[in-house]
């Protein structure tokens, strides 16, 4: 299937990302592909190393002609988002990504591609394998666990790159260069419950709520896309008087926008009418509201055979269920300087309930750090109110935009050349690990930009072919007008 991949062109460029895409690289499991990456480097007989949480970087020195430039470092991140269809057979930890071409776009079957930032990557190592291509000298930085807490970022210590232009490749839009991105934090609410037992007679029902297209709960969260868990939140308020809950799972990521949710749900016998009814109208009200941006919205309520022996006492899932209710989802402000940029949002990303323990993983993100603060403290309330503790971890700041500097002025005199256009400079509601890096390199000017993504972070994640060769030619000009040192 991937044969089909490596055929197109730049063949350099796709045939990297299928080496590539052959690998398991879950976030948090990326031995393997560290493994890949410095086996690669040492092939190629350049300086590899491996630094202490596990990022890779692999060195070249400049090509003739090019010793008196910048040192510029490439940047991009090792490990990508796994989410498939529940109907696709797949084992992440086991299995490379199966490709194929649809049109002008490569798609996965049936799961995420990989394309981010697995594009960025295979440029940097079609670039470090060539012989032909011109270029300054090169440190190419690839980072780790970027989607589930951007640890490689954070533990990467200062003095190891020497590097002075940063190009980040992880920018989704090929006419887009990013100069700013959200820093975010991860909020997680938890609250114990009672379990109580149910009755041989009574009776077992199982919503789901599935079809929805999730996508980036950055770059994605301004669509105003279904989250399944506050649709199935709703679902369960519209029955609250009428059942139990026994257990839900909604969601799997922080930062994918939830596409499925699953509750088994226990009711007395004789309130079956009213449960079955109360919950059709408020699915047909949801899939009616939604038609147009979710056309694929199923919600279905299915009789079990026998219902769960223990449920939710009343108490408690009043509780958690006002509480997901009123927790902040999606667009939280957007920001007055920049035109169309989401400054502050959240995504209520993750919901388990099991063996008397409610669990909410929430993800904030923000361009200014007062308003990131200002939601994770409104986020912490609301949970706080309805007796859950609330706990905050995996912080990261944002990276502040600087329009004067020099390497943007390059890209963008570069790209209205070979366009015939102008770039849309812009931040992003995305969390980019350029501000991160910036803490223990300060001086580094950074950029970012990358080939045309959509649908990242969910099964519909595919790469423009076209772009690639766009993005592919924008890249080779890039180097050859590195600033002199």
């Amino acid at each position: 299937m991937n044969e089909s991949i490596r055929s197109l062109e730049p063949k350099e460029l796709w045939n990297k990302f299928a080496d590539l895409n052959a690998v398991p690289r879950p976030s948090k499991k990326e031995e393997r592909v560290i493994a890949f990456m410095m086996d690669f480097g040492n092939k190629l007989k350049l300086e590899t190393i491996k630094d202490s949480v596990g990022n890779v970087i692999i060195k070249k020195p400049a090509t003739k002609g090019f010793e008196d430039r910048q040192t510029i470092v490439m940047q991009s991140h090792l490990d990508m988002v796994h989410q498939k269809n529940n109907d696709t057979d797949f084992n992440f930890d086991l299995q490379g990504i199966e490709m194929y071409v649809d049109g002008d776009w490569v798609r996965a079957n049936g799961t995420t591609l990989g394309a981010d930032n697995g594009l960025g990557v295979a440029t940097i190592m079609a670039i470090l394998e060539s012989d032909k291509i011109e270029h300054p000298a090169i440190e190419a930085l690839f980072t780790i666990d970027e989607e589930t807490g951007m640890t490689g970022a954070m533990g990467l210590k200062g003095g190891l790159l020497e590097g002075t232009i940063l190009l980040n490749l992880d920018t989704e839009e090929d006419d887009e260069i990013g100069v700013g991105c959200a820093g975010g934090i991860d909020i997680t609410a938890t609250r114990e419950y009672k379990e109580i037992a149910v009755d041989d007679e009574d009776l077992g029902y199982q919503i789901t709520v599935k079809g929805l297209q999730g996508g980036h709960s950055g770059m994605d969260i301004i669509k105003g896309l279904g989250n399944a868990n506050k649709m199935m939140n709703r679902l369960l308020y519209a029955v609250r008087g009428e059942m139990h809950i026994a257990s839900l799972k909604g969601g799997s990521l922080r930062n994918a926008i939830p596409r499925e949710s699953v509750a088994i749900v226990v009711l007395p016998q004789g309130r079956e009418s009213a449960f079955t009814s109360e919950l059709k109208k408020c699915a047909d009200e949801i899939i009616n509201e939604y038609h147009h941006l979710e056309p694929d919205l199923e919600i279905l309520v299915e009789k079990r055979d026998r219902p769960e022996p223990k449920v939710m006492d009343k108490d408690s899932q009043l509780a958690f269920i006002r509480a997901i209710y009123s927790a902040v989802n999606g667009v939280y402000r957007m920001s007055p300087s920049i035109e169309d940029l989401v400054e502050t949002s959240n995504n209520i990303a993750k919901i388990t309930v099991a063996d008397g323990a409610i669990r909410v993983a929430c993800l904030t993100r923000s361009s200014v750090e007062s308003s990131k603060e200002d939601l994770a403290n409104t986020l912490q309330s609301q949970f706080e109110l309805a007796g859950f503790k609330v706990s905050f971890s995996g912080e990261y700041p944002g990276w502040e935009p600087k329009m004067d500097s020099a390497i943007l002025e390059v890209l963008s005199g570069l790209y209205e050349k070979m366009n015939g256009e102008k770039a849309h400079v812009a931040a992003c509601h995305a969390g980019l690990e350029c501000g991160i890096l910036g803490q223990n390199y300060p001086k580094m000017d950074m950029i970012s930009f990358g080939p045309t993504i959509k649908g990242a972070h969910s099964p519909d994640e595919r790469a423009s072919i076209s772009s690639a060769q766009k993005y592919w030619a924008f890249v080779l000009e890039i180097l050859k007008n590195i600033p002199k040192a």
